[in-house]
């Protein structure tokens, strides 16, 4: 489930310099746990996990990402200095983010080359957006109407989604 696990617990405490027993006291995680991950000897478990990232002060999901996605992760954030400056300006607009959402909108790039904060603004708003249509949507599939939301959900997929026999060969 954490195939990079031990790696990224490695790469995380040699960036904060820390030790196994550190670690332990940071996240309340046994010793002879953390020793045994780094060690693969043990594969941790979620509850594990969460625990280690919320004492070394990371997001969960960096647990599961290739080392090199942790690179591209960073050089993601250092070129879109756009979104640092709207979350300064703007929290509101980042209640209810989760890490994923950061990472989403730290990938996004403008018109040849970083988001402007115009660019970060829009981003943030139309990933709410969809936020919010999703929430409706998980409200309407657990109630009575589920069904009907379902073949609406259907019929309008199959207009948006291009037939083979209706493809024409306008190069767009």
């Amino acid at each position: 489930m954490f195939p990079h696990a031990a790696d990224n617990l490695a790469r995380l405490m040699a960036n904060a310099g820390l030790t196994v027993r550190e670690v332990a006291v940071r996240s309340g995680v046994d010793e002879r746990t953390v020793r045994a991950i780094l060690s693969r000897q043990r594969k941790p478990r979620a509850t594990t996990i969460n625990r280690l990232a919320s004492g070394l002060g990371v997001a969960a999901h960096e647990f599961c990402l290739e080392p090199r996605q942790i690179g591209l992760l960073r050089f993601d954030r250092a070129t879109n200095p756009a979104v640092e400056q709207l979350l300064e300006d703007s929290p509101e607009l980042f209640a209810g983010w989760t890490a994923g959402d950061f990472d989403e909108l730290y990938s996004r790039v403008g018109a040849g080359g970083p988001l402007t904060l115009h660019g970060a603004r829009e981003a943030v708003e139309h990933m709410n957006r969809k936020r919010r249509l999703h929430e409706q949507l998980d409200l309407l599939l657990e109630s009575s109407l589920a069904e009907v939301a379902a073949e609406l959900i259907q019929t309008l997929c199959k207009a948006v989604v291009i037939q083979p026999d209706q493809q024409t060969d306008r190069p767009f």
